[in-house]
Order: structure tokens, then C-alpha cells, then sequence
């Protein structure tokens, strides 16, 4: 799928090659923050392996969860284009690796590289496509329609057809992941996952999911007849 999120993949080897000498790998452990509400938004950020958590703390302390970043994607890139200080936690969901570039040096490579800066215009533009759908989704739906819309999503950004009509998720999700990602709980999400295996349309193991798009489309238009979320988006 071409995700306009998976940044390096889509940059010129050349360009690609250019950009990373700008670069320095850094470590993560599970668990660690990368960044943090109020730190200094000098560089922008490229995952390499691993797995990151972008997320806000309600004022009640409970995280909700704006979206996950997969190798080859960028994060941090806010800030760095108004060069203002961190709104959000980045935090390493797993041991992780990745590259990080100065804001300047990233500035003059964009500015050399049109391309890249409207590859930049294309991943800002899509994760805000994206969270205007689960504001949406928020305000007008109930748990079992997020969770359904909410797989869509993933199966768009993440998927990975296993067989013609079965995408698997590219990445395991725990159940209370998946609730701080559509505002509910744990249980909700679980007894909303029984019901889409129990219609066939979802299987999970060992955090495993996998979804039938056909099946989730045709139960969102029946609920839903204007709502389709694009597999292609």
C-alpha cells in the first residue's frame, strides 16, 4: 500500500542515501521517551526498527493515542515546522532505532530536494486526514462502528494481504491499545472484537489481527451509507 507516512521508503535511494548522512542512529528501550510535552522540537525523527507511540494524557492521566509509528515513518515533524516545543509523548512501544536530523539540516535538505518537501506536505496532511476521521468517528458513532472504522485504518496504513480477500495488521495490538486509540475501554473493544469474529469478518491470535475488508466495508455501508472508509486513502 502506498502509505505517504513510510517516509524513507518512498525517497530516491539517492535522496534517501543524502538525507540519512545527515543523520545520527540513536537506541531506545521499551518503554523509554523519545520525547516529551514541552521538550525543545529541534530535530525530526525517522524509526528505523521498532515500533513508537504517539500520545496525549487526558487530565485525568489516561493516554489517548493519536497513532503508531512503523519503520521507514517519520514522527516529531510538528514541531520542527514551526519550530515551537513538543505537544505530544513519543515513546518507544519496543526496543527501537532511529535516525535523527537536526531541524536546520533537515530544513536545508527539503529546500534542496522539492520532492521530499512535498512528501513532507503529503504525511502531514494524511495523519491529519486521519485524526479528523477519528474526531468524527468520536463525536457521531458508538464503540462496536469505531472499532470497525478503526480496523479499516490500520488495514489502510498497516495492511498485508495474506490471501485475496484476508489483510493481516502489521502490527500486534493489545485491546487497551486499541480503546486509547477511539476513546473507550478495554471491554468495549473486546466485546466488539467478538462480534466481528462471530460474523467472520475478524479473527485475532497472539495479538494478531486479521480482517476481511469486504465484510467490514458492507457492515460499515449498512450502518453507515455515506461512511466508507477508502482502503486506498
Amino acid at each position: 500500500m502506498n502509505d505517504p507516512q513510510e517516509f524513507l521508503q518512498r525517497l530516491p535511494q539517492d535522496e534517501r542515501a543524502a538525507l540519512l548522512l545527515l543523520a545520527t542512529r540513536q537506541n531506545a528501550a521499551r518503554g523509554e521517551l523519545i520525547f516529551q510535552p514541552g521538550s525543545p522540537g529541534h530535530s525530526v525523527y525517522f524509526l528505523e526498527t521498532g515500533r513508537v507511540k504517539i500520545y496525549h494524557l487526558s487530565p485525568t492521566g489516561r493516554e489517548v493515542v493519536l497513532w503508531f509509528c512503523a519503520p521507514g515513518e517519520i514522527f516529531g515533524l510538528a514541531e520542527v515546522c514551526h519550530t515551537s516545543c513538543r505537544q505530544v509523548y513519543a515513546e518507544a512501544n519496543v526496543a527501537s532505532q532511529f535516525f535523527t536530523v537536526r531541524e536546520l539540516d533537515f530544513k536545508l535538505f527539503l529546500a534542496a530536494h522539492p520532492a521530499a518537501a512535498l512528501l513532507v506536505n503529503d504525511v502531514l496532511a494524511s495523519r491529519l486526514r486521519s485524526l479528523g476521521t477519528v474526531v468524527q468517528s468520536l463525536v457521531a458513532n458508538d464503540v462496536n462502528m469505531r472499532v470497525l472504522q478503526l480496523l479499516l485504518r490500520l488495514a489502510a496504513s498497516h495492511g498485508q494481504p495474506v490471501s485475496d480477500h484476508h489483510v493481516k495488521l502489521g502490527m500486534p495490538l493489545t485491546h487497551q491499545e486499541m480503546a486509547d486509540m477511539i476513546g473507550t475501554t478495554r471491554q468495549s473493544v473486546s466485546t466488539a472484537l467478538g462480534l466481528l469474529r462471530r460474523q467472520g469478518a475478524v479473527s485475532v491470535t497472539r495479538r494478531c489481527i486479521s480482517i476481511v475488508p469486504e465484510q467490514l466495508q458492507t457492515l460499515l455501508s449498512q450502518a453507515q451509507p455515506t461512511a466508507k472508509v477508502r482502503l486506498s486513502q
